[in-house]
């Protein structure tokens, strides 16, 4: 009989010869059931728990997804639960998207045993890697002075337009150069990665958003040379007027495909 007063919520996918452990697992999301582990199907471990429909049935969770606080708790709460599991040794695991839920557990469990061909090949990809970002942004500009020290408001006439003109061309040849190091700290983390995502530039009127975003997913015996290159690519970028912040290991989010949810 299906609980019509909650829904299975989905934390991640494990593949293991054997049921993952609970021991010391994390409480999960607000309001959320203790995680628990059913098998799927021969090695392969589904990581669930019950959420009750007052919270996360759709109308009530849109209203949620307007507190921004409350959707970072439940990040971070649904990041450390499969965090857990990625310790196991031996373990691969396929994280779910935040807000992954199944109206009962025998429906997650098919969709998961339907879906496990795709789920092999994304385990087979990421299997003994982790996911590490890395975002550029450029510096906020500066006080807008011309050479001589004089402000431009000050500067008559024609002498005004050529500061302004000098100011602009200063700025944009500092945009190339930013964008340029971005471009070159991707190639070469790239070459220490198996796989690399970026997302597209955003222009946003009033923010400072990055000049690269990136995900990157890097063999666990290649984090040190990851880590190195990412410490001379923040150096260049910093030469060229931007800030490189790398931050990981994580899941590995950005290289497998979201799974199928069911709210009915």
């Amino acid at each position: 009989m299906t609980d019509t007063s909650s829904a299975v919520y989905v934390y991640c996918i494990v593949r293991s010869p054997r049921a993952p452990s609970i021991a010391r697992v994390p409480t999960g999301l607000p309001g959320a059931s203790r995680p628990r582990v059913d098998a799927v199907d021969g090695a392969l471990w589904l990581v669930s728990a019950q959420v009750p429909l007052e919270i996360y049935a759709p109308e009530s969770l849109e209203r949620r997804l307007r507190d921004l606080d409350w959707v970072a708790q439940a990040a971070v709460a649904h990041e450390r639960v499969v965090e857990h599991f990625s310790r196991a040794a031996g373990a691969v695991v396929v994280p779910a998207k935040l807000f992954t839920m199944f109206s009962s557990l025998d429906r997650a469990i098919r969709g998961t045993a339907e879906g496990r061909g795709s789920l092999e090949r994304a385990m087979r990809h990421i299997a003994g890697c982790e996911e590490w970002g890395v975002r550029i942004a450029r510096r906020t500009a500066v006080s807008q002075q011309t050479p001589g020290g004089v402000s431009q408001s000050r500067r008559p006439g024609a002498a005004f337009l050529e500061a302004r003109k000098d100011a602009r061309d200063l700025a944009a040849a500092a945009r190339t150069a930013s964008l340029e190091a971005a471009d070159a700290a991707f190639d070469r983390l790239k070459r220490h990665a198996k796989d690399a995502h970026r997302r597209d530039r955003r222009r946003e009127p009033g923010t400072n958003p990055p000049i690269l975003d990136a995900a990157f997913l890097v063999p666990a015996s290649g984090r040190a040379r990851f880590k190195s290159e990412a410490k001379r690519q923040a150096r260049a970028v910093a030469a060229a007027g931007a800030d490189l912040t790398l931050t990981g290991p994580w899941p590995a989010y950005n290289f497998v495909a979201p799974m199928d949810e069911d709210r009915a």
